[in-house]
């Protein structure tokens, strides 16, 4: 096997102050002269500085090696499979945790209902901003945001100049979707790249979650619907109205600006904390 050098933890860069995530698809990922490197379709090669990304995530087309993974492994960076249209997020590799202190921690608020729903209203707190929840119950508080959030479709719509027919796409009838769902669904599945990677990095769980429950990365969808409104969605109305045949990496390249501009990825572990903090 290819020998890559195992980075001491201590030097590993915390999650905070790493490079967005990084998008590869036709091509192959291997160790070679003691790094990882990415080998190109069209014969593109360069190496990758896996220990300063947050993710990395595979498209189609893409094959990668044992030693790669235990690489990126050892520098506690993810990686995630996505398909090419950004609709479908297929699996995910997990970095070596050190512990698992938040896991417990994590886990403890998730399995009290008292906990969870305070950890729930914190989250709806955070969407809602001023407007008080007050009064209000977890289910309510779940109606109440399904009207913001279309509210807020509408308006970014009448901002950009696009059309904007409701969120509406079959998931095998893909190529019949519309430009602005399209680019929605490809900046989402870079968003939750992204908080997967968050997440595991800082060694929580990302099946348990709180706002939602039944899904095996309810977590990622919790703390990924926090910043949709101001990164994803502005992302994908700016993209098509750009480019109305917007292209998934269009939408992703200006989801990258919105990550960078908010400073989202320095954001995201402190913000995680706080939401989960003792006392409820």
């Amino acid at each position: 096997m290819p020998v890559f050098e195992k980075p001491p933890i201590e030097t590993l860069t915390p999650a905070r102050e790493r490079w967005t995530p990084i998008f590869l698809e036709h091509g192959r990922l291997e160790v070679d002269d003691a790094s990882v490197k990415w080998i190109g379709a069209d014969r593109t090669v360069f190496r990758l500085p896996v220990a300063s990304l947050s993710v990395i995530m595979l498209g189609p087309g893409t094959t990668v090696t044992h030693a790669a993974m235990k690489a990126c492994a050892e520098c506690n960076t993810p990686v995630c499979w996505v398909g090419a249209d950004g609709l479908h997020f297929y699996a995910r590799g997990l970095g070596a945790t050190h512990d698992n202190e938040r896991a417990r921690h994590q886990a403890a608020l998730a399995s009290s209902p008292p906990k969870r729903d305070a950890v729930a209203r914190r989250m709806f707190s955070v969407r809602f901003g001023d407007c008080s929840i007050a009064g209000k119950s977890v289910k309510e508080l779940r109606g109440m945001e399904g009207l913001r959030v279309k509210a807020l479709y509408a308006d970014l719509g009448l901002k950009h100049g696009v059309t904007w027919k409701g969120r509406n796409y079959n998931p095998n009838q893909w190529d019949l979707a519309d430009g602005i769902n399209r680019a929605v669904s490809a900046a989402n599945a870079a968003l939750y790249a992204l908080s997967t990677a968050v997440i595991c990095s800082l060694g929580y769980l990302p099946e348990l979650g709180f706002v939602h429950t039944n899904s095996m990365r309810a977590f990622v969808l919790d703390i990924a619907d926090l910043y949709k409104a101001e990164c994803t969605l502005p992302a994908a109305f700016e993209a098509v109205a750009l480019n109305p045949a917007v292209e998934e990496d269009e939408a992703i390249a200006r989801l990258k600006f919105h990550l960078e501009d908010r400073k989202i990825l320095s954001r995201m572990p402190d913000e995680i904390a706080a939401l989960l903090k003792e006392p409820l």
